[in-house]
């Protein structure tokens, strides 16, 4: 069903309109006056005969008509009734003010069940309770208690909190932001931010997306659903309330790295979605989304009129990892005909102190013809010469000639250069206090058109043996065993194409001196119980055994020290295993997400991945390029791929496996975390050796 009636109705009922100033009931009735609305403003209170010289009424039957929108602002032990009107009536879209539901507690929560029911079954889309209310510039709507109206834009904005959506307005006044839509979306009865998301995707009048979320409802279709607008439109998020996911303890290394916080940064990574720190970071994002071109690369020039902000511009532009443009010599040439013998021809262009506003417009007209630039950043500090206002002028206007390429500018100061930052502003050239926080938006932007220019999405599916995997789990699942042990988890691998060390379980010293000398030496050896996840914090591991005596006195010496250390633990014997060659040790591993769904990890293996926490996640399923960029993101990759001489291991094979590992926990959505841990991989050409594994399932 479609929002329009929210931000374009043609008349609007007040459940709750108030004579007296301060209340709520009386500033949104104020407000839509003031903001012009040009619909029907039906007032609905039966107490008063009129409010603000419009006709009140005792209930929303006595209108006399059906209201596109109803505003209820009256106690929450009420709203369930006025539903209940809304319902017979035919409205089809609400607002619910009120505060008093589910945030309070049980009766509270109680209460929202009873109007979303309601709500259900009418056929009424509502948003709220609990909110701000809904503002939309280009209908002269402010159907909210927040501050005045601010200017039209083509920002779409959603909150999840209030008070913070009227302090985002009032920063966005101040500065002359503008907006296409806000709304707050209290907590999220019926329209939640897929909902919105998916409105002002659709929304001609919205040109960037943005909000502040505390929580996600429907994490799969958020993905599915961003990740397709964020191809057309740039969704720019702050998230905030991170915390652990999950109420079990994690078993795995992998779970125990991946909160929510970690799943958040993964699935917005994936989906496109632009995350921000700060309101401050998310208006510099906006502003230069919304009025400016996406850049064709990473290519900076930077215009100036002192070194030391030119300095801290090229600073800048080399940690964000963006390319400081070599101009061309026929640009260079045109700038050192038009400009002062002194001034700097190369980047960055410095016009010199005493530069006035015809040598700025000369050099940004002369830089955005150069075919190595893809941004222009102009610096201007207020000198005793220097025209500031002039200089923001002429930007404009070349800017009205030249519209092609992202123009930035960063005029440092405060009084004397504030009438300049107004009509930055208002030509749409976004204005930033620093040069680094100019470049950082250029540099989220350049991620963005690369985000947008990624491969399509290609999930590659290996032929496996899932009938296998089927009955292992369903055997733990029917005898209620959350964790697989190692020989199983190995077996569900190796039915997934994954190599594994050969290797039997022993109860004797003479049984694992005789396993050893089948297999070979050297040997390892690990202790074989359910209980003990971790067995070389309780020196449940050695390894290079060398002869039958060694395996023998490992045997012994792990059966007398170890029942000590956990008298508690089931000890069923020692896993005698054939020792791999050598090679790098990484982790794969998976963590369902309760949200998100399954979350694959990559890292640097062995008993530090938890200490060094050099891990990089993304959702599954994985493509192969997914799946390499995951190692890419971790500082293991210089490693693997060899340094001082030493030859790299195989990359792809690594990708492989976690692929493989990706499709294994997306066909068996009952395990929850899973472990290889070390994952052993040699040069181009060797296999790669699954070593240790763990896992557990829980029903579905």
């Amino acid at each position: 069903m479609s929002l329009e009636k929210f931000f374009n109705p043609e008349s609007v009922a007040i459940v709750g309109a108030s004579q007296t100033k301060g209340k709520v009931g009386y500033e949104i009735l104020t407000n839509m006056v003031k903001a012009g609305f040009k619909g029907e403003i039906f007032p609905v209170n039966h107490k008063a005969k009129t409010i603000e010289n419009l006709t009140c009424y005792p209930n929303l039957e006595a209108i006399g008509q059906t209201p596109d929108l109803v505003i209820i602002i009256i106690p929450a032990k009420f709203v369930a009734s006025i539903m209940q009107e809304c319902v017979k009536l035919g409205v089809k879209s609400v607002i619910i003010i009120t505060a008093g539901f589910k945030e309070i507690g049980k009766e509270g929560q109680k209460l929202e069940q009873q109007i979303t029911q309601i709500a259900k079954h009418g056929g009424i889309r509502v948003i709220g309770p609990n909110c701000l209310g809904v503002i939309a510039p280009s209908s002269n709507l402010n159907a909210s208690f927040a501050g005045d109206l601010p200017k039209k834009g083509t920002i779409g904005y959603l909150s999840q909190s209030g008070a913070l959506l009227a302090a985002l307005l009032d920063i966005a006044n101040a500065h002359g932001i503008g907006f296409s839509k806000l709304v707050s979306i209290g907590n999220k009865a019926d329209i939640d931010e897929l909902d919105l998301i998916e409105a002002f995707g659709k929304d001609p009048d919205t040109k960037v997306i943005a909000g502040y979320l505390e929580n996600i409802t429907d994490g799969n279709s958020f993905v599915e659903e961003a990740e397709k607008i964020s191809h057309s439109k740039p969704i720019i998020l702050i998230k905030s309330g991170s915390t652990a996911a999950g109420a079990k303890a994690a078993s795995s290394h992998t779970g125990s790295l991946a909160g929510a916080e970690t799943a958040y940064e993964a699935v917005f990574e994936r989906s496109g979605v632009i995350r921000c720190n700060s309101i401050r970071e998310q208006f510099d994002y906006a502003q230069a989304f919304a009025n400016q071109p996406l850049p064709a690369g990473n290519s900076v020039v930077v215009i100036t009129n002192a070194g030391g902000p030119g300095i801290m511009a090229a600073d800048a532009i080399e940690k964000e990892g963006l390319t400081f443009a070599k101009l061309t010599n026929e640009t260079r040439k045109k700038l050192a005909d038009g400009l002062p013998p002194a001034a700097n021809i190369h980047n960055p262009i410095d016009v010199l102190g005493d530069a006035l506003a015809d040598k700025y417009e000369f050099a940004l007209d002369v830089a955005l013809d150069d075919p190595n630039v893809d941004a222009v950043l102009v610096l201007l500090t207020p000198q005793a010469m220097t025209e500031a206002v002039g200089t923001a002028e002429a930007m404009a206007k070349i800017l009205s000639k030249k519209s092609q390429k992202p123009v930035f500018a960063s005029f440092i100061g405060a009084n004397q250069v504030a009438d300049a930052i107004d009509v930055l502003r208002s030509s749409g050239i976004p204005q930033y206090d620093s040069p680094e926080s100019a470049v950082k938006t250029i540099r989220t932007m350049v991620d963005y058109v690369k985000w947008r220019g990624r491969p399509k999405r290609v999930i590659k599916l290996f032929p496996v043996n899932r009938r296998k995997v089927e009955t292992i789990v369903e055997r733990h699942l029917r005898n209620n065993i959350r964790e697989v042990g190692e020989t199983e988890s190995k077996e569900i691998l190796g039915a997934y194409g994954f190599i594994r060390p050969e290797g039997s379980v022993v109860s004797t010293a003479e049984q694992a001196a005789n396993v050893a000398q089948q297999l070979g030496f050297p040997v390892v050896m690990k202790i074989w119980s359910p209980d003990i996840l971790h067995k070389s914090d309780v020196g449940g591991v050695k390894v290079g055994l060398k002869n039958a005596q060694d395996v023998m006195d490992a045997f012994d010496l792990m059966m007398y020290r170890i029942p000590k250390k956990m008298p508690e633990a089931d000890i069923l014997g020692v896993l005698v295993q054939e020792m791999c060659r050598k090679g790098k040790e990484v982790i794969l591993g998976m963590h369902r997400d309760p949200h998100f769904g399954p979350l694959m990890m990559f890292g640097m293996g062995g008993t530090m991945v938890e200490v060094l926490k050099d891990v990089s996640f993304y959702p599954a399923p994985l493509t192969a390029e997914e799946a390499r960029q995951m190692l890419v993101n971790t500082k293991t990759y210089k490693i693997l791929q060899g340094v001082r001489g030493e030859k790299g291991v195989d990359i792809d094979a690594i990708a492989e496996g976690l692929q493989r590992l990706s499709q294994l926990v997306t066909e068996f959505p009952q395990i929850q975390e899973l472990d290889i841990n070390p994952y052993v991989i040699g040069p181009k050409g060797t296999a790669a050796i699954a070593v240790d594994a763990r896992m557990s399932v829980e029903k579905v």
